[in-house]
């Protein structure tokens, strides 16, 4: 009986033994190799996950980064302090970045629009291209205010208020998802320090969009005529200011008689 039990334990030792020698050999054989600088990106970076940056999460940027294949400041939620560690970290210089913010081109809330009929169903911006005109609202290139884009946005910076979407600039890191989803193509990634933007993608003509909006731009040409830096000019009946060229003077808006030209 004893001399079972011993030759149970020895035969259970030398396998246990056998196995660890196995699995010690398969270790270093099937070894994957760690990059150093990848991982050191990757905890760098903010860890949101949101994709922003074109790459599947923060672990798919910071290989692309360790391998060249991506800019050091390509992530749009840290910004420049992130690109900056990361540029140390990879011996590189990084580029100058301009922070960047989601602004929605529309104004049409329940008070400056109208509408064509009354809308009962599936309340997502996303659908409504199956219904008559593209949704209720007059102004067919107007925020349809269902809010695909506060479902998308994983900052909690933008939401609808009074029909139209509104965009937290503080809040907002520049991902670019609410971009993506807006069927109306009305979000815009923007400078962060623009001050003045036309808040209008109707391309309809004056007249149109009069009928159907308070607010729309209507293709007067007054802001872009009295622009003293030529940094507006015309898009079809739609103005549109190079922030580039901008001075910040505010002619525009004080010229533009629907003030589609908002300051913000």
């Amino acid at each position: 009986m004893a001399t079972g039990i011993i030759t149970a334990t020895v035969l259970v030792g030398v396998t246990g033994l056998i196995i660890g020698l196995l699995l010690g050999i398969a270790s270093i054989k099937f070894k994957v190799e760690v990059d150093e600088k990848e991982e050191a990106v990757l905890a760098a970076l903010p860890g949101n996950n949101c994709g922003g940056c074109g790459y599947p999460g923060c672990s798919g940027l910071a290989h692309a980064i360790a391998q060249g294949e991506a800019k050091v400041n390509q992530c749009p939620v840290g910004g420049e302090p992130v690109g900056n560690k990361i540029a140390e970290i990879m011996g590189v210089t990084a580029d100058a970045s301009v922070k960047q913010v989601a602004f929605v081109h529309c104004q049409g809330d329940c008070d400056k629009t109208r509408t064509d009929y009354d809308y009962s169903g599936v309340e997502d911006c996303r659908m409504l291209s199956f219904v008559p005109n593209g949704g209720p609202k007059s102004c067919n290139y107007g925020c349809l205010g269902f809010g695909s884009c506060v479902e998308v946005c994983p900052f909690d910076a933008i939401h609808v208020i009074n029909g139209v979407a509104v965009v937290d600039k503080d809040k907002c890191k520049a991902c670019g998802k609410c971009v993506e989803v807006c069927p109306k193509n009305l979000i815009s990634l923007e400078p962060y320090d623009a001050e003045y933007i036309v808040a209008c993608k109707s391309r309809e003509k004056g007249p149109v969009v009069m009928k159907a909006c308070d607010i729309g731009c209507i293709g007067c040409t007054l802001c872009m005529k009295n622009c003293p830096s030529e940094a507006i000019t015309m898009d079809g009946p739609l103005a549109v200011i190079d922030q580039d060229k901008c001075t910040h003077c505010g002619t525009c808006i004080e010229k533009c008689p629907k003030k589609a030209i908002v300051k913000v």
